[in-house]
């Protein structure tokens, strides 16, 4: 069912980008976070009714958009929200930027938590602030949160950029960890703002949407989309969730003001078609996804390639510690790209955290990572 489509020639970011990125056309791409794997028919379904129909004016969101958010958030998450808390937005990445600058001043303190989504840094610096890094400490293979740290950077903060589950580590956080996580915020008057656009894409653990915890409700934005769970990134829509009517609004002037309104036809009808009918295809993709992870998990011990993957709790990303290979971070970089001929995310470009690990894009075929994995061994082996 879930078979890898070729993406070249159709100015795919991750095919036909590959050779200016990397430098290199024989290289196999497994880096930008998205999937080369169909959306589900449904999607596709609604895609084609849409586009049958020869006009692709403006359009507003129906009630049938802001239904179908409540009831993925109600059956998914257990989250029940109201309709007046979402607002339909172009991206995540622009949310954040429109939620600095109506939240905090030049030269506010932000915490975002490196290893991290390189955004939540460029974002903060675009907008002449200050980043306040509470690094995760990576103790015996797994991500934990310096909760020391982040009580003393809360003091000089105004926002806490919360990645929900963590990109690029895979950490779903526990109960615990957010409940305390808002304990401190709360104390230190510190807005969470949650980019949760991997919820969905959760294994054995349970995502807690920040925004569903009761205490923190007025003091919080979730940001949400889609896109990664339906691979259907290029439609350009998100959403944010606001319970608090003082933050919603101060959030509406922003994004009011940098134009950025319209709704997308295509994108507003895959949205609502996968929330619709889309649950037993992401059940079926999550399996996949289950699958491949473990297949690279076992290649890299039965082959005994000094590489590990950290624990991979949610995404369609393996965040690999190639700290084993005995190498300077350039050289890891240098051993994947021409050596092994793939095209993996730098570590170093999610902070200085990344320092000796690659990102891995798994949301592709059996057969790709096979091969994947195959030319990671021969690089290994030709020493």
């Amino acid at each position: 069912m879930f078979e890898a489509i070729s993406r070249q020639g159709t100015h795919s970011m991750k095919w036909d980008e590959a050779k200016k990125k990397f430098g290199r056309e024989d290289l196999l791409p497994l880096w930008v976070a998205d999937m080369d794997l169909a959306s589900p028919a449904c999607v596709q379904g609604a895609m084609l009714r849409r586009a049958s129909h020869p006009m692709y004016g403006y359009t507003i969101y129906p009630d049938a958009y802001y239904e179908s958010i409540q009831n993925w958030m109600r059956d998914r998450f257990s989250w029940e929200i109201e309709r007046e808390w979402i607002i339909p937005c172009y991206g995540v990445v622009p949310s954040l930027n429109f939620i600095i600058t109506a939240y905090s001043q030049k030269g506010d303190g932000i915490l975002i938590q490196t290893p991290i989504y390189p955004p939540f840094v460029s974002s903060v610096k675009h907008q002449k602030r200050r980043v306040l890094d509470n690094r995760l400490v990576y103790e015996n293979g797994r991500y934990q949160i310096d909760f020391e740290d982040f009580e003393r950077k809360a003091k000089e903060a105004k926002l806490f950029l919360l990645c929900s589950p963590h990109n690029p580590t895979g950490r779903v956080w526990s109960e615990e960890e957010l409940e305390k996580l808002i304990e401190i915020c709360i104390a230190n008057d510190v807005l969470i703002i949650s980019d949760e656009i991997h919820a969905d894409i959760v294994y054995e653990k349970t995502h807690h949407s920040i925004g569903s915890f009761e205490k923190i409700m007025h003091h919080c934005v979730v940001l949400n989309a889609p896109s990664k769970t339906f691979n259907i990134a290029g439609l350009n829509t998100s959403y944010a969730i606001i319970p608090d009517t003082r933050l919603r609004q101060a959030y509406r002037v922003e994004q009011d003001r940098s134009g950025i309104t319209n709704g997308n036809p295509f994108g507003i009808e895959a949205l609502m078609s996968a929330y619709k009918e889309g649950a037993p295809w992401l059940e079926e993709l999550k399996e996949h996804l289950r699958s491949n992870i473990n297949y690279v998990n076992q290649f890299l011990t039965e082959h005994q390639l000094p590489i590990k993957a950290v624990p991979t709790e949610a995404t369609f990303l393996m965040w690999l510690d190639c700290r084993g290979l005995g190498l300077s971070h350039d050289q890891v970089v240098d051993f994947f790209l021409h050596k092994a001929k793939l095209g993996l995310n730098d570590g170093k470009s999610f902070g200085e955290a990344g320092e000796g690990f690659m990102r891995l894009n798994v949301g592709t075929s059996k057969e790709v990572l096979q091969e994947a994995m195959q030319r990671l061994r021969d690089a290994y082996e030709a020493g």
